[in-house]
């Protein structure tokens, strides 16, 4: 299983929101490249970047900070937030960025996703955010009618490779992520199943390796200390 430590930009620094609350956040590093760095040192190959303003306001104002952490090198990095063009798409790419992730544009633009996944194949994914089952866009500010289980089924029919599918209930608040979605979301023949959002235990890990996830995300439990990073890449860690 790939583990993909977080690091959520907001002003050019690394922080981290309770349930996707903008007015509920913790600054953790001002420095998010030294992060980067941190999380290298405890063996690290894979990073999740969310770049808050970009997915709340349509900004790039976080570009220097991941173009920053990608010049470093040493990981493979997945952007999301605010990704909404193919201008961007390549902008990242020729950052030097792994993958992309379409949010809010995916639910908004299907036609537009599936063009792009069928033009970069896996350096594009899908970032479904969920709330009470049912998909949320727009810096999760907005919960459209669609459960998020079909969405994915249709992101796959259309050629979507993978997925990375947060539980936004969960997410910040090291309550346990969602199993019962994941398990569901891995009958979905065809898909990467990331699981993302709230994952606080070492047994966590392991529950989701067994299941068959491709990889999760860790964010609060690791700045936190709950799951020690490198402990858990030497455990879970392909």
């Amino acid at each position: 299983m790939k583990l993909y430590p977080a690091i959520d930009l907001r002003g050019g620094q690394a922080v981290r929101l309770y349930q996707g609350d903008y007015d509920q956040m913790t600054i953790y590093n001002a420095d998010p490249a030294a992060q980067a760095r941190e999380f290298i040192a405890a063996g690290a190959k894979y990073l999740h970047v969310v770049d808050l303003d970009g997915a709340k306001d349509d900004t790039t104002a976080n570009m220097t900070t991941i173009a920053a952490i990608a010049k470093q090198g040493g990981l493979f990095i997945e952007v999301g937030g605010g990704i909404r063009d193919e201008a961007r798409i390549e902008q990242y790419l020729s950052l030097g960025v792994g993958r992309c992730i379409l949010g809010t544009i995916a639910v908004k633009d299907f036609d537009f996703t599936a063009r792009m996944a069928q033009k970069y194949g896996p350096k594009i994914a899908v970032g479904v955010d969920m709330r009470d089952g049912l998909v949320a866009v727009n810096g999760w500010k907005e919960v459209t009618p669609e459960p998020g289980v079909a969405f994915c089924r249709r992101c796959a029919e259309a050629g979507v490779q993978a997925i990375i599918a947060t539980d936004i209930s969960r997410d910040g608040t090291m309550q346990g992520t969602n199993m019962d979605l994941y398990r569901e979301l891995l009958q979905i023949s065809g898909l990467e199943i990331t699981a993302s959002g709230g994952i606080a235990r070492m047994e966590e890990l392991a529950e989701l390796q067994a299941m068959g996830c491709h990889a999760a995300i860790l964010g609060k439990s690791i700045y936190t200390g709950a799951i020690d990073l490198k402990q858990a890449v030497a455990l879970y860690q392909e």
